[in-house]
């Protein structure tokens, strides 16, 4: 007879309580529902502009669109070339894309995921127009090594933060890094309204331009209709934003609890022969943990698709890792570069690995007891079938 199994309970995602509900009591009552008529997002964009040390936020509809502004913003076109890891989930390259712009992917670290640094530079022509560093699962990238290269290239950096909600590097947040930051507040990120965006600006001029490119190109307070630019209608609602600021201040809260807990499971989970955790850097000081990421080295594709659904068979929320951007059809639709698949595969061995050994657990199970995380590692070891 087969050996019966646990399941596992986590704490449920997303996490609430009065304040939400107060905050869209609030937004609510006072009558105007949107930003132009309302509070909340102005309110919204302060304090998540001073949490991360920005000069401004904009707060938009999602986080895909929080990327492609900024993108425009940073003076992307069609026809011009946007740097971006090859390991990342799709909306990285895609809101180069529907710009019209040429999504050039690069290998990453095999150990952090993150962009390699050598690999962008090598990918830099007269035609790229920005570099788009994702700190991945929350581990910040090499900032060092990209301002650098921004600095000597001249090619803006726009950081894809979508997963590094109050991360820091060398004590510093993101917003006070020199750089356009965008992100993410899709229903599993680390603070959420279900959806919803933000883009931080350390430039008045760039924030100011961003605001009228989000709503349809018109300045504030225009009655006359007079369209200063190109844009769309990419404002957040004035409920988003009420949540928001509740999931704002329970963050720091949220982080120090994933931290100790992503130091104990990471701790085990390199001790299973066979199991790789993702590598920290300690020049990121603040890692919020947006996923546990480990590696199965030597694992089929196949076979990493059903460890991850016997974990799930337990309760544990695992799920594959990305695929390289340049594996999806998605990617060839529109503003991919000329040259094909072998070739890419050939430029970037780490994403091309990470595409069939990476697994990924929801930071959802971070907020669990420090025992779990011992369950964790032994499910791991037991459905992975390595000791």
């Amino acid at each position: 007879m087969s050996e019966v199994h646990r399941e596992l309970e986590f704490p449920v995602w997303p996490q609430y309580g009065d304040e939400e509900r107060a905050g869209l009591h609030r937004a609510l009552e006072q009558g105007q529902w949107w930003r132009m008529g309302g509070s909340e997002v102005d309110a919204f964009e302060r304090e998540f502009a001073g949490y991360h040390d920005a000069a401004h936020a904009l707060a938009v509809t999602n986080g895909t669109h929080a990327l492609e502004l900024a993108l425009q913003v940073l003076g992307v076109t069609p026809g011009s070339e946007v740097v971006v890891p090859a390991f990342t989930f799709i909306s990285s390259s895609q809101a180069a894309q529907r710009l019209g712009a040429v999504a050039v992917p690069v290998d990453v670290d095999p150990g952090t995921y993150n962009i390699d640094v050598a690999a962008a530079a090598a990918a830099i022509t007269s035609k790229t127009s920005a570099i788009m560093p994702v700190h991945m699962a929350g581990l910040v990238a090499d900032m060092d090594a990209l301002a650098k290269l921004s600095a000597d290239s001249g090619v803006p950096l726009l950081q894809d933060a979508a997963h590094a909600h109050g991360a820091r590097w060398r004590s510093r947040k993101l917003g006070d890094l020199g750089s356009v930051a965008a992100f993410s507040f899709q229903n599993g990120k680390l603070m959420t309204a279900g959806e919803g965006g933000a883009v931080l600006f350390g430039d008045a001029e760039l924030y100011e331009t961003g605001f009228v490119r989000h709503s349809c190109g018109r300045p504030r307070g225009d009655r006359g209709y007079f369209h200063r630019t190109s844009g769309s209608n990419f404002r957040m609602n004035e409920f988003s934003a009420a949540v928001l600021r509740a999931q704002l201040a329970r963050l720091d809260e949220q982080i120090a609890v994933r931290g100790q807990r992503w130091q104990v499971l990471s701790g085990l989970l390199g001790g299973i022969d066979g199991v790789v955790p993702q590598a920290g850097d300690d020049r990121c000081d603040r890692n919020p943990h947006y996923m546990a990421m480990f590696r199965l080295p030597g694992v089929t594709e196949r076979r990493r698709g059903e460890i991850v659904e016997a974990l799930n068979a337990r309760g544990i929320p695992a799920f594959v890792g990305f695929r390289a951007v340049y594996r999806t059809d998605a990617f060839w639709e529109t503003g991919a570069p000329d040259l094909p698949v072998d070739e890419l595969a050939r430029r970037c061995p780490n994403a091309e690995a990470l595409t069939t050994d990476c697994v990924w657990l929801h930071h959802r199970l971070l907020l669990g007891t420090e025992g779990q995380m011992h369950d964790v590692a032994a499910a791991v070891a037991d459905v992975a079938g390595r000791g």
